[in-house]
């Protein structure tokens, strides 16, 4: 799934190309997708509408519209956005076509087929399921050292599994949540209420500094609207990882070799050495 940086790079690329343009019509090939609105009325409320800002709730994009409205998409496992003239061939599992007045055409493409787009009006957003619950935004003022550690003081799991929690502390993936304690130096399986304060704090700074790096340097993708696959996939992300996928390889700062285990059903990647408490 991708985490939140890929969907802060997928917001940004859509903000470079819909921002502005009109949608003169929409067409719904999975009804599911959009339930239990009806295809009917989903396209009737979108037509004529411009687009006037795109942006991001956790993992949310959400597509501003002028009147009032916000068309929130979850891109869950395999959701990706496509921006194709009419001359290209639509591609397998399209679900949903937004024509746009100048004529590209956006489109929806998802290989898992799951509810992901509501059509919710601005003043109701943060009521809306699925958001009403979400922790504050990592890169926001409201996610402070403070917050952090009452988050933490109240629960018995482990730091890799709360970490995951989006409404304990948004953004975080797998990926980035083993990278965070490896720079923060944390045992992923401490139990969250036995981190000391100093810890709290380094854990804090690491989470914000290994999002804001995949933002702007190192992301594991680089989106591409015209790819056929959404993603054009480079070397970066491989050198941004220090511990995830890098089983057995050694550690960059003290050379012991990376451990993984199975842990709550995902694969955490740790240094024993460097995150030995």
């Amino acid at each position: 799934m991708p985490e939140l940086p890929e969907v802060e790079h997928v917001v940004r690329a859509l903000r470079r190309v819909v921002v502005g343009r009109t949608i003169v019509a929409t067409e719904i090939r999975l009804p599911k997708l959009i339930g239990p609105t009806s295809t009917a009325a989903f396209k009737r409320k979108l037509k004529n509408l411009r687009i006037t800002g795109v942006s991001r709730r956790g993992k949310f994009i959400l597509i501003e519209l002028d009147s009032e409205r916000i068309l929130a998409v979850h891109l869950r496992m395999t959701g990706k956005f496509l921006y194709l003239s009419a001359e290209n061939e639509l591609p397998k599992h399209a679900h949903a076509i937004f024509y746009l007045d100048n004529d590209p055409r956006l489109v929806f493409r998802a290989q898992r087929q799951f509810r992901v787009m509501r059509l919710v009006a601005r003043a109701r957003l943060a009521k809306t399921k699925g958001i009403r619950d979400l922790a504050p935004e990592p890169l926001s003022d409201d996610f402070s050292p403070a917050y952090l550690s009452e988050i933490l003081a109240r629960s018995r799991r482990s730091l890799k599994t709360l970490l995951l929690d989006q409404t304990k502390v948004l953004g975080l993936g797998n990926i980035y949540a083993a990278e965070a304690l490896f720079r923060a130096r944390i045992n992923p399986f401490k139990i969250a209420a036995q981190l000391s304060s100093p810890r709290v704090e380094r854990l804090h700074r690491a989470i914000r500094e290994v999002l804001r790096d995949a933002i702007t340097d190192s992301s594991t993708s680089r989106i591409s609207l015209e790819h056929p696959n959404g993603f054009s996939y480079g070397e970066a992300f491989e050198r941004f990882w220090q511990v995830y996928e890098r089983e057995g390889e050694p550690c960059f700062k003290c050379g012991a070799r990376i451990r993984r285990l199975t842990h709550g059903g995902r694969s955490t990647y740790w240094c024993p050495r460097c995150q030995r408490r």
